[in-house]
């Protein structure tokens, strides 16, 4: 029986986990899993009921890169590296906030996967590496964006061309990692995180992601318009009113991402 790549599992509440399942390989990438990724990642992006998505990997590893053992030899060069990037993209694009759960090894595309989502929580014994060095690679997945705007240019070129390994206590210092959680409380803390953000709102929380992730390469005079915007589109929702009226009242705060129309009676 062929093993899913990718498991899915959407839960009450609106959060979405993603694990990559192929423990006997500490979830090495193959271009049926870019596919499946890809594939999971369009259907979330489109699903209203999804609020929140953790990425993980099965077993004792969240992903140890791509599979240099069970690859094609004769997948074209082009076609691998268009279905990673298109992952990395889709990743970046996802309206809805993204949590990485990082056990094990995290190496070469692994932890661009995880670099790309919006927040990482990892357990002490995590171990991260730019790989690509040390096979004759340049990064991938995101990696040469993704790096030098987390921890600067300098040490974006220390992990990049040496190819370090480093424990999750220097990931969190270089601002790598979130948090680090004991491997007995990481699906605890992980969970409560993703409700948190599952219930926040959408519509004003995918215009947050969006503005965070596109304004750091403009000027603050087009940040302020975006944000301007942004928040005039968040005033069409019911959710503003709500929030108001939940503080008014002293009660928890019912998030919908409804648009607040008024139709005419007829």
């Amino acid at each position: 029986m062929t093993e899913e790549p990718i498991l899915l599992q959407v839960r009450d509440g609106g959060v979405c986990t993603l694990t990559l399942n192929r423990p006997h390989r500490k979830n090495a990438v193959t271009l049926a899993l870019w596919g499946a990724l890809r594939d999971a990642l369009t259907d979330i992006a489109h699903d209203p009921g999804v609020r929140a998505v953790v990425l993980t990997g099965a077993g004792n590893a969240f992903c140890s890169g791509a599979d240099v053992v069970d690859s094609d030899p004769y997948a074209a060069p082009f076609t691998k590296l268009r279905a990673i990037s298109d992952v990395a993209q889709q990743l970046h694009d996802l309206p809805v906030p993204t949590v990485a759960k990082v056990r094990g090894v995290a190496v070469g595309a692994g932890w661009n996967l995880a670099l790309g989502c919006d927040m990482v929580v990892a357990t002490p014994d995590a171990t991260f590496s730019q790989v690509f060095a040390r096979r004759g690679l340049s990064l991938d997945c995101g990696g040469s964006w993704l790096l030098p705007k987390l921890v600067g240019m300098q040490q974006a070129k220390r992990l990049a061309l040496l190819a370090d390994t480093i424990d999750a206590a220097e990931a969190r210092e270089l601002g790598l990692v979130t948090w680090i959680e004991s491997a007995d409380v990481i699906d605890d803390r992980v969970d409560s995180i993703a409700a948190r953000l599952a219930a926040g709102p959408p519509i004003a929380t995918a215009q947050t992601k969006a503005l965070l992730n596109e304004n750091s390469d403009r000027t603050m005079r087009e940040a302020l318009a975006n944000e301007s915007r942004a928040q005039a589109v968040n005033f069409a929702t019911t959710d503003v009113p709500e929030a108001y009226a939940a503080f008014s009242q002293k009660r928890p705060t019912a998030f919908t991402g409804d648009w607040n129309i008024h139709r005419p009676e007829s």
